[in-house]
């Protein structure tokens, strides 16, 4: 039988931030590479739809309630997966907030609730699985950032500055543990329609501006993502580790158009 090296079959993969969104595409595309899940939400109850969407596929889901912003929680969450499955192979780093206002009116508590969120949580959800992926000598953490990890907005300064974090510490965290086997790596996703960004997409004039300025003329489509995300998570990614992957339709090539004109 010729080897596949995209197959999941075997492995079990943690999502963080499960409960809508990019969460949910990437734990689909893991389940239908063959992984079995951890799926996780601060409220546990809204994971009970993914958890049986995943199970129709044929692969198992468990769900847990996870809060990134509680180091307990994030412990109990990495002691619960080993106790139902044994081992971590995969890590999905998804979890994430933003919160939209101009520079000025951004408070203490805002900028603490975005970097708390999107940057210290990943870090301990990485560090804490790593744990666990040292002794087994294989791993793969594929922290989730953005278009914004490489370009800045205004309006999401704190998000800005989280991404552009995850961004670093990838990188650092794939020259700490790749001596353990233990790949790092970025999926930093361009202009996706999510809840987190579901507002913008309702002005017409926004979404033909940001189209304008897309190589491939549109926002990115859930299917979009399957192919990289079970790259990474999969044997075919071996000797990749500490990259950003953009999948943004060409955005961050920055290119512009003659006709492009921001709303205002």
């Amino acid at each position: 039988m010729v080897h596949n090296p995209f197959d999941l079959s075997g492995k079990v993969a943690i999502v963080t931030g499960a409960s809508r969104g990019l969460g949910q595409y990437f734990g689909r595309a893991l389940a239908k590479a063959g992984a079995d899940l951890v799926i996780t939400s601060r409220n546990i109850d809204a994971l009970q739809d993914f958890k049986a969407e995943i199970e129709a596929l044929g692969r198992k889901a468990f769900p847990v309630a996870l809060d990134v912003r509680d180091y307990d929680s994030i412990q109990r969450m990495v002691t619960l997966t080993i106790e139902a499955y044994g081992k971590i192979d995969i890590l999905i780093n998804n979890a994430g907030c933003n919160i939209r206002k101009p520079a000025l009116e951004i408070t203490w508590e805002d900028w603490n609730t975005v970097l708390d969120t999107n940057l210290r949580g990943s870090f301990f959800v990485a560090q804490g699985v790593a744990r666990e992926m040292i002794p087994q000598k294989y791993g793969r953490i594929i922290n989730i950032g953005s278009v914004t990890s490489v370009f800045g907005y205004a309006g999401i300064t704190p998000y800005c500055a989280s991404r552009g974090g995850v961004k670093q510490m990838t990188m650092s965290l794939a020259d700490d543990w790749g001596i353990y086997g233990i790949t790092v790596n970025c999926l930093a996703p361009g202009w996706f329609k999510t809840d987190q960004n579901k507002i913008l997409y309702e002005d017409r004039e926004w979404v033909t501006y940001i189209c304008d300025r897309i190589p491939l003329k549109r926002p990115g489509e859930p299917g979009d993502l399957e192919g990289t995300v079970v790259f990474l998570a999969s044997d075919a990614s071996a000797y990749l580790t500490g990259q950003t992957i953009l999948v943004d339709g060409g955005i961050s090539t920055g290119a512009t158009r003659a006709t492009s004109k921001k709303p205002q």
